[in-house]
């Protein structure tokens, strides 16, 4: 961080609360986590399990500081940045944890990420290293050349062929993970770092301009399960978890290293894309207690016909973000396997969930409460209070907020006010003070003058025996005004008719505001979404005004 950034990060008035200042001021969090588990005697315990076998938390910590040592003899020094693009094996816990154990800013990127956004954030990030998977290299074969701080490739995984020879890439060092880690050290040696220096970066996903990287402190991961992970899912060394979402997003960065290693638990990788079949053969395999996932995917999972009965499983809690859950898909899920899902909502700038459903308080259709230790308020467009039952947009308060965006001065002030951070989902606090979601900010239509919210509608669709998927747009009419216009995945194609389609309007009306119902619908195979299972509403919309 420069001095610019330096004074813009105090001047924005974030400072740490009584929760941050348990920790303690000398503190790093791969040493922290890795520590208290081999004090507890877990050495022998499984870690994670990946497709490569079981790795106990003696072996991860070896990994980890012999990563650390590895870092170390390439050169890259304390507070510079290491890309990290890997599928989730157990080389991403410890890519990640060998970086924050040396000091090393850990910046792990979306798998899925287009070559235009890895150039992006190779030039932005200055990394001087970049750990990727063999499946990945690919993408990043033309660019590594021309990325302009980069010394050092290191490639993971069993392929067998060696180092790349091509032309292209002559002025970089290429390495085998595990040759370094064979080769390294067992290196006891942590980096000196405080509690609220710079441990990781987390980029947006970028659909409206470029990715923004969202950075982090060391203290950050730690109250993360302080505030949830401890209090809402209550793991112990006896849960194996799965989250559906990967290591590299906030969400699936708690869910599967943060809150598991922070209990000594065990948890399952799968470096495959998951899909309903695949994630079924595993909690067969696996006796998951812990499942996490989101919207579409506990949606999915429930029209297959590979999902396990609940007579196979072992959950006990599962977990819900990303986006808001359908009340509809939580009640079927608790039918079908007896566990309630808890539905929250979190951000990377956050870090993790801020607000949430809890067991035995959960309220279906809403996102829950506030997370103890996090504060929240809806405003108007002005940026004034709402009053309750009237909508507005969500703002957070917490310790885990991010410090800024890197390098992004104007993004950070619009979006980091004082302690306050902007979420840009919309919300209604209801009597019982449980927050009903509305919609992305960017997503809500306005409708003879009246907003409505595409999630209400959408949650009405999908109560609807024949829908699977639903999304909901501003689409303009004849006259050009603004009205609803749904997307429609069904369960069955073949089912797809007009006669159906005036069925789901009537639906719609017969639950909602008349106005608010979708003036068209329109059937489509699948829907845009993001590596998270998010729909891209906005692409549905840039049709609109390509007609």
């Amino acid at each position: 961080m420069d001095m610019a950034q330096a004074l813009e990060a105090a001047a924005s008035g974030r400072t740490l609360d009584a929760s941050s200042a348990e920790i303690p001021r000398d503190y790093n969090f791969a040493a922290d986590i890795l520590d208290r588990n081999l004090k507890a005697g877990r050495a022998d315990k499984p870690a994670f399990v990946d497709a490569g076998g079981t790795w106990t938390y003696g072996q991860l910590a070896d990994r980890v500081a012999r990563f650390a040592d590895a870092l170390r003899a390439l050169g890259v020094r304390r507070e510079e940045r290491v890309l990290i693009c890997l599928l989730d094996t157990v080389d991403w816990p410890t890519a990640f944890l060998g970086c924050l154990k040396a000091g090393v800013v850990a910046v792990p990127v979306n798998t899925l990420m287009t070559e235009d956004d890895y150039r992006f954030m190779l030039s932005d990030s200055r990394a001087r290293a970049l750990v990727v998977s063999d499946a990945l290299y690919p993408r990043f074969e033309k660019l590594i050349s021309k990325a302009p701080d980069l010394e050092t490739v290191i490639l993971s995984g069993s392929d067998s062929h060696s180092a790349p020879k091509t032309r292209v890439n002559v002025l970089i060092d290429h390495k085998r993970f595990e040759d370094l880690i064979d080769k390294a050290k067992p290196d006891p040696a942590t980096a000196p770092t405080v509690r609220d220096d710079i441990a990781f970066w987390l980029y947006t996903s970028g659909s409206t301009g470029k990715p923004k990287g969202a950075v982090h402190v060391h203290a950050d991961l730690k109250l993360t399960d302080d505030l949830y992970g401890g209090p809402y899912l209550e793991l112990t060394e006896k849960d194996v978890c799965y989250s559906v979402a990967k290591l590299f997003f906030a969400y699936g960065l708690g869910n599967a290293m943060t809150f598991p290693m922070s209990a000594g638990a065990t948890t399952v990788l799968m470096a495959d894309r998951p899909t309903p079949d695949g994630v079924a053969a595993l909690l067969r395999q696996h006796p998951v207690t812990v499942f996490y996932a989101v919207p579409t995917f506990y949606a999915a999972f429930l029209a297959s016909p590979s999902a396990p009965q609940r007579s196979e499983v072992k959950l006990r809690r599962c977990v819900s973000a990303g986006e808001a859950l359908p009340a509809d898909v939580g009640r079927r899920w608790l039918d079908r396997y007896g566990v309630d899902i808890l539905d929250g909502i979190g951000s990377t700038e956050m870090l993790h969930i801020f607000l949430s459903n809890r067991a035995g308080e959960v309220k279906y259709g809403t996102t829950g409460k506030p997370v103890p230790g996090y504060g929240v308020k809806l405003v108007d467009d002005d940026g004034l209070p709402v009053k309750k039952g009237e909508m507005g947009e969500l703002l957070v308060s917490g310790p885990t907020g991010a410090v800024m965006y890197w390098n992004n001065r104007e993004q950070s002030r619009n979006t980091f006010l004082g302690e306050w951070t902007r979420s840009g989902d919309k919300y209604i606090e209801d009597d019982d003070g449980y927050f009903v979601y509305c919609g992305r900010r960017d997503d809500m239509l306005k409708v003879s003058g009246m907003y409505v919210s595409p999630f209400e509608v959408e949650a009405v669709l999908l109560t609807h025996p024949d829908v699977l998927e639903a999304a909901v747009v501003a689409w303009l009419d004849a006259d050009g005004l603004t009205k609803p216009k749904a997307f429609v995945v069904l369960k069955s194609q073949e089912k797809a008719s007009d006669s159906l389609s005036r069925g789901l309007q009537d639906h719609v009306k017969s639950a909602l505001a008349p106005y608010k119902y979708p003036r068209w619908i329109e059937f489509r195979g699948d829907l845009p979404k993001t590596a998270t299972g998010k729909i891209q509403r906005f692409k549905l919309r840039a049709e609109a005004g390509a007609r």
